[in-house]
């Protein structure tokens, strides 16, 4: 495996990218909350503080947990959370010592179909379903890697002629491409959730201005008791005066 690949946008760390299927796959792992180069530049660090020329699976599966974040927080750090991230690599590592010796490319190699290198690649530790897409794709359009239905496994990222995610930049034109594409759906995204913030809120001022129409004003209580019966006596006739006494005696 010996591929020209552009993401680190730095000749060494790309060199390795290009030889190296742990290289890639942990770079792919990287990639998340920091600028791309920055991600896929990870694998040469981390190999260059570990004094070898590629990363080895067992080699970081078996190495002190303390010792590795450290290795990675040292400065310039690694990612924007090297604790975290060390944590990750190390368990992805295990979870390829256990399943393929080690072996990451084991992975896609005896792959039949890109369903299943997707399902496959689904399983790794901190590969969701959209990273594990993007890496497919990657591995399809830049590394060769291209099982029966490996476009479609990838779907939107899979098309051919777009610039979505890693798995098209072959350089710094196209890198500015896919970031302009990620700033534009972040925006999308942004916009969407104010307008759907937005509706709720009319909704409940809706709902508020139509519970007060239709409740019945009080106008005042009812009279109960000793005066609900006094007001249903009658009442009695004005006493006459003495005038009125002295004609009709």
């Amino acid at each position: 495996m010996d591929i020209q690949i552009h993401l680190a946008q730095q000749p060494e760390a790309d060199a390795l990218l290009g030889r190296s299927p742990l290289a890639a796959l942990t770079g792919m792992l990287l990639d998340q909350q920091v600028p791309m180069e920055w991600a896929f530049s990870g694998p040469y660090t981390i190999a260059t503080r570990m004094g070898a020329d590629d990363l080895d699976a067992h080699a970081i599966a078996a190495y002190d947990p303390e010792s590795f974040a450290a290795l990675l927080s040292e400065k310039p750090a690694v990612h924007r959370y090297p604790g975290s991230m060390a944590q990750r690599i190390q368990q992805l590592c295990q979870f390829l010592v256990e399943h393929y010796d080690g072996d990451a490319a084991a992975l896609w190699e005896s792959a039949g179909s890109g369903t299943e290198l997707l399902a496959r690649l689904r399983e790794l530790p901190g590969f969701g379903e959209q990273k594990a897409k993007i890496f497919l794709a990657l591995l399809g359009k830049q590394y060769g890697v291209r099982p029966s239905g490996w476009r479609e496994a990838a779907g939107t990222y899979g098309e051919d002629g777009c610039y979505r995610s890693a798995a098209d930049i072959t350089g710094p034109e196209s890198l500015a491409q896919v970031r302009l594409h990620k700033q534009e759906m972040k925006a999308a995204a942004k916009a969407a959730k104010a307008g759907t913030a937005a509706a709720a809120r009319a909704a409940k001022s809706g709902a508020a201005v139509t519970a007060g129409q239709t409740s019945a004003p009080r106008t005042g209580r009812a009279a109960t008791g000793y005066g609900a019966a006094k007001a249903a006596q009658p009442a009695r006739p004005a006493p006459a005066s003495a005038e009125t006494t002295k004609r009709t005696s």
